[in-house]
């Protein structure tokens, strides 16, 4: 049951980790500058764990495989996509709407894998997927347009097109730690993480160089707030990678389901954002779905 506290773990993590992002994403950085900082200042404490760790453990060096690198690639590609949607999404709704939002990931996949995989879905399981669309219609209800406008706007875009994103990235992980050929779950998950945050550090580098000059030198100088963002998305990815080495991924973003309540204390303590009962009832009714899907499942 390990990967249960170390799931309970990565959420808090990633919680503490949007939190910064949101502020960061406030007029001092663009979603793109956002986004690459929490990758930018994350790389270099990763590296150093996951050198100083392999050299502790006294491990042969397991290298990368080509499938591991397929695995990598697209899940760090994929990841960076999601996080940018997210941040962007905040310009939009508050905080604990913008992460319930993403948290359509775990609805998401039960859908593509049933599509995709031939993954049979039973009567209470479409109850329960039913249940979440209609979560997410009440969240993505703007109350500012008249007929499907008040419900298929931009912020419900961005929330569910983050959270596919962040399925295929889980599954790629997973992938890609399963690849590394080490008998150690920990040291798979940080040798992982390690390949993963450089190469999403050097490609956010330079896409914003091409398209938004100026932007990486606005992101050194946040670098006393973006620096503890770096922190805690290295932790929250760390406890992530680790866990998914141990368990299925859908288990694992099951029990993550604990971030909407983290999300909705930080959006009320930190940022003194009022909820809605519209909000609250589109949160709870998610929230019942998806632990309906878990408990299906």
């Amino acid at each position: 049951m390990g990967w249960v506290f170390i799931s309970i773990a990565a959420a808090a993590f990633q919680t503490l980790r949007f939190m910064l992002q949101k502020a960061l994403s406030m007029g001092t950085l663009s979603a793109g500058g956002a986004t690459l900082a929490r990758f930018f200042y994350s790389a270099p404490f990763v590296v150093a764990l996951a050198a100083g760790y392999w050299r502790w453990s006294g491990a042969v060096w397991p290298g990368y495989s080509g499938t591991f690198w397929a695995y990598a690639l697209v899940g760090g590609l994929t990841q960076i996509l999601a996080t940018w949607c997210v941040v962007a999404l905040f310009a939009h709704r508050n905080f604990a709407v913008g992460i319930t939002f993403k948290k359509t990931e775990v609805v998401q996949t039960a859908i593509v894998g049933f599509v995709l995989l031939g993954d049979t879905v039973s009567a209470p399981g479409m109850a329960a997927i039913v249940l979440g669309l209609i979560g997410v219609l009440v969240l993505s209800d703007s109350s500012g347009g008249a007929g499907l406008r008040r419900f298929f706007n931009r912020a419900a875009g961005l929330g569910l097109l983050s959270g596919a994103f962040f399925a295929v990235s889980a599954v790629c992980y997973r992938g890609a730690t399963l690849a590394v050929a080490s008998e150690d779950a920990f040291l798979r998950a940080v040798l992982a993480l390690a390949a993963v945050t450089v190469s999403q550090a050097v490609g956010m580098s330079a896409w914003l160089m091409w398209r938004e000059p100026g932007e990486l030198g606005r992101v050194f100088a946040a670098r006393r707030t973006a620096v503890w963002m770096g922190v805690t998305g290295m932790a929250g990815s760390l406890c992530w990678f680790t866990a998914f080495t141990l368990q299925n991924a859908a288990y694992v973003f099951a029990v993550g389901q604990i971030e909407v309540i983290f999300s909705i204390a930080a959006s009320v303590l930190f940022f003194s954002e009022k909820m809605a009962r519209r909000e609250l009832a589109g949160i709870g009714l998610l929230t019942l779905s998806i632990l309906g899907l878990v408990l299906i499942g």
